[in-house]
């Protein structure tokens, strides 16, 4: 893929996010409500974009940091750290839900979120937190979303970002790269799960993995992502299907701009 449709994509991409902001300076899927989830996702693809975020929006999170599940809280604390500043508040949240054993939140899923969320704010990532992260490596190098369940590819290609940020290089790291290019399939594309097919998610988090592991993406990927491309500018979700086109964009939007979490 060259560097001008490279290029192109991307802004293609980002002028369907910019388009998505609503009156109450929050982000919605076209038919939809604006959540604090999916805001701090546009967020985030934005600053990773080099674009401009809209003071509305920055006020939409501020007022809805109460009643957030544990992602949420980790979200928008990353999206609040890239925007000028993480409020006292909620970063009290996200500290709160640190547990005794390492892992922040429930799973192994809200723990990598929860590394990411500390570092993108610049605080310390507990020790215990790290051990954690690291002994829920599975023997063939990925990462489940919760310990007992099987490995896949999003959450070990966020896992390798929450790694790095976290300061471990070397074999876990190598291992789980390694994991990942077990998902991707024919066409460029990666797979949640082998056979499952190619999604755009799936390809723009493995995407980032190599660029957080300081390995070169395959250049298949972002051809699969530029075939991806809907006439608004949007990306679908994969060949088949065509489903919450701002979440799939706005995930895709940091892997098209070659940037990985958290955002420098």
């Amino acid at each position: 893929m060259g560097v001008k449709l490279a290029l192109a994509l991307a802004a293609t991409v980002l002028s369907f996010v910019q388009g998505r902001a609503q009156s109450d300076g929050g982000y919605a899927e076209p038919g939809g409500s604006s959540t604090p989830g999916l805001t701090a996702t546009a967020v985030l693809a934005l600053r990773a974009a080099g674009a401009p975020v809209p003071a509305a929006t920055t006020g939409y999170l501020r007022a809805h940091e109460t009643g957030l599940t544990v992602t949420e809280v980790e979200l928008v604390t990353m999206a609040e750290a890239v925007g000028g500043g993480v409020s006292p508040g909620l970063l009290d949240s996200l500290r709160g839900f640190e547990r005794p054993a390492g892992a922040i939140g429930p799973a192994v899923n809200s723990t990598v979120w929860g590394v990411l969320a500390l570092r993108q704010a610049g605080q310390p990532v507990p020790a215990a937190t790290l051990r954690y992260l690291e002994q829920a490596q599975a023997r063939n190098g990925g990462f489940a979303w919760a310990r007992g369940a099987g490995p896949d590819n999003d959450d070990t290609a966020a896992a390798v970002e929450a790694l790095v940020a976290a300061g471990v290089r070397g074999k876990p790291v190598v291992r789980a790269i390694a994991f990942l290019r077990t998902r991707e399939a024919p066409g460029g594309g990666f797979q949640l799960e082998a056979g499952a097919g190619s999604n755009v998610q799936s390809t723009a988090w493995s995407i980032q993995a190599f660029l957080a592991a300081g390995v070169t993406p395959p250049a298949a990927a972002f051809r699969y992502l530029s075939r991806m491309t809907r006439a608004d500018g949007s990306l679908r979700y994969s060949a088949r299907y065509a489903t919450t086109p701002l979440w799939v964009s706005t995930q895709a939007l940091p892997a098209l701009f070659h940037v990985a979490f958290p955002l420098r």
